[in-house]
């Protein structure tokens, strides 16, 4: 699994019990893309990985509650904290029209129909009624709620995201 062909969909959080479960801060929409058989990586910064066989998932809190193969007991579950969790993107499904993965936008360059280049996507973070994207240019940042009344295109092979901001959004010159 390479970083270029897989997404971050989790991170560790904690343990849960004794018998290796773990706590998981879920990036996914949803629960489905920790069906078990998927197989995933752990791994924390420019360390290799590891890869795991889901067995079980199941919601829990805020997050996910995970079970892998060949992780049955707390000392090894807590070995994993602070991982983050990839899958293959061959094993998402294709998002839904008008809709994309986290992912795919960041480093996209940002343009308002008024102000031109604004900058790259950044970051991008929940709210709720719609995710924002970061988006910064030089040591500014700007905050585009991605939202269709401000988001007017986004182009994955241009590598361009549209806008149409109100001036109270635009960044100074």
């Amino acid at each position: 699994m390479n970083k270029t062909t897989s997404f971050t969909i989790g991170r560790v959080t904690g343990v849960h019990g004794l018998d290796g479960t773990l706590k998981v801060w879920s990036f996914a929409d949803s629960i489905d893309t920790f069906h078990p058989g998927k197989t995933v990586l752990l791994k924390s910064g420019k360390d290799v990985g590891k890869p795991y066989i889901i067995l079980k998932a199941m919601a829990y809190k805020k997050g996910v509650l995970l079970s892998l193969d060949g992780v049955n007991n707390r000392t090894l579950a807590e070995d994993l904290i602070e991982k983050e969790i990839l899958i293959d993107r061959n094993q998402l499904p294709e998002p839904a029209e008008d809709t994309w993965y986290w992912q795919d936008l960041l480093g996209l360059d940002v343009v308002d129909h008024r102000k031109g280049v604004i900058g790259k996507i950044t970051d991008i973070f929940p709210t709720g009624a719609n995710d924002v994207l970061v988006v910064t240019d030089k040591n500014r940042e700007t905050l585009v709620p991605m939202h269709k009344h401000f988001v007017t295109s986004v182009d994955i092979e241009k590598k361009i995201v549209k806008t149409t901001l109100p001036p109270e959004l635009l960044p100074d010159n």
